[in-house]
Parts: C-alpha cells; sequence; structure tokens
C-alpha cells in the first residue's frame, strides 16, 4: 500500500500527471477536485450562491456524490447522473473553489476521500491533500509552475475540449482563483513541511510524470 499526495495551485497538471502515475503505478486515481465541482455544480443547478455559506450547507444532505472507474477512468455521479465534462468549465472551477472554502462540504467531502484511501493504493491530487486530507502520506509532492505556462496548459486544454476561451480570461481566472485558494481561511492551497516542491514550468508531461515516479518508487525503497 502507498498514498501519494499531490498539491498545488490549478493548471500545474496534477489531475493529467496523477492519472498516469496511477496508470504506470497499478494504483488508484482519485480526483478530489472533481468532487468539489460537483458540489460547485449541484450548488449552481440550485441557484444558490457560492458565498451563501447556510444555503450551501442546508442542501449538502441532498447530494450523493458516487466514483466508479470506468475503463479504468474516474467518473464522479451526483444523485446517480454521470456529470461527464459539465464540471469542467471555468465557471466550475470558480465554484469549486467557493465552495471547497466552507468547512461543511470540506467536512462532507472528507471522509469519502479518507475511506478510498484506506482501501486501496493511491493517488490524490488537490490543495490540501498533504496537510489536511492524507497527512501521513508516503509521498507528498508540491507540484507547480509559473502563471503563465499554468494558464496556457489550461487554455489549451479548454480549446479542445471545444469551449470558446480567450487565454487572458484563463489567466484572469486563474490568478483570482489562485488568490481565493492560498488566502482562504480554512485549508488554504500550501504545501506541506514535508513535501517535495516539484515546479515543472520547464518540464515536459513526461518528464514531470517519470519525475513523480521517481519519487514514489524512493520511498518504496525500489
Amino acid at each position: 500500500m502507498i498514498q501519494i499526495a499531490i498539491d498545488g495551485p490549478g493548471g500545474a497538471g496534477k489531475s493529467t500527471v496523477a492519472k498516469a502515475v496511477a496508470a504506470k503505478l497499478g494504483i488508484v486515481y482519485v480526483d478530489t477536485g472533481a468532487l468539489y465541482r460537483t458540489v460547485g455544480y449541484y450548488v449552481r443547478q440550485k441557484d444558490i450562491s457560492p458565498d451563501d455559506r447556510e444555503g450551501v450547507g442546508a442542501i449538502l444532505c441532498e447530494i450523493s456524490i458516487e466514483i466508479k472507474y470506468v475503463d479504468g477512468a474516474q467518473h464522479v455521479f451526483l444523485n446517480g447522473e454521470d456529470l461527464g465534462d459539465k464540471i469542467r468549465t471555468p465557471e466550475m472551477s470558480m465554484y469549486a473553489s467557493k465552495v471547497s472554502a466552507i468547512p461543511a462540504v470540506r467536512a462532507f467531502l472528507l471522509d469519502t476521500q479518507r475511506d478510498i484511501a484506506k482501501k486501496n493504493s493511491v493517488i490524490m491530487d488537490g490543495r490540501d491533500i498533504g496537510t489536511v486530507i492524507l497527512p501521513n502520506a508516503d509521498v507528498k509532492i508540491f507540484l507547480t509552475a509559473s502563471e503563465e505556462c499554468r494558464a496556457m496548459r489550461r487554455y489549451k486544454e479548454l480549446i479542445e475540449r471545444g469551449q470558446d476561451v480567450k487565454y487572458e480570461d484563463v489567466l484572469a481566472e486563474m490568478n483570482q482563483r489562485d488568490k481565493q485558494d492560498s488566502t482562504r481561511d480554512v485549508a488554504p492551497t500550501a504545501a506541506a513541511a514535508d513535501a517535495v516542491l516539484l515546479d515543472n514550468t520547464g518540464m515536459t508531461f513526461d518528464q514531470t510524470v517519470d519525475a513523480v515516479i521517481a519519487l514514489a518508487m524512493e520511498k518504496r525503497g525500489k
């Protein structure tokens, strides 16, 4: 059993890197950001402001989230519905950032994440995995890159999904979310004291994956 925690700001490539590492190591990938996006999606559907803490907390009892693996890929189901790419928009990114600052939401999802880690060798990515969710993880990595690099990656990702976005808007939204996530009172984005800082600004995707695997293998003593 091994637990790998990858934290860092948006656009650093946490999710795509974690997925690739999970596939190569044969372990479970848990996209924790998707869980918060799912809550944010439901909040949006109910026409509740993500800043309305009481309003958001009141509807959590209506939410049932399941993680299922279909052909090796993680799918998140909200009350039985596979949301697919509906939660992968810039708007849902902002909703996720806001609802994730609500203590009730974090408590709601905490047990789900920890339960998966107890039963499987996992790699999780997010913003407080190594500090809050899996404080005893075997490997902790804080993955980051320059703002411009992260914004360009996110921009290309959204364009590939067919979304009509501008790089300047993506950069502005990313800077706004960085500020929100790093300054919030509850579980702000921060590197764990024992995390390895990995700046992949000048690295290819494969180089980043190899670096994470090397750290995991070193921890395993192989």
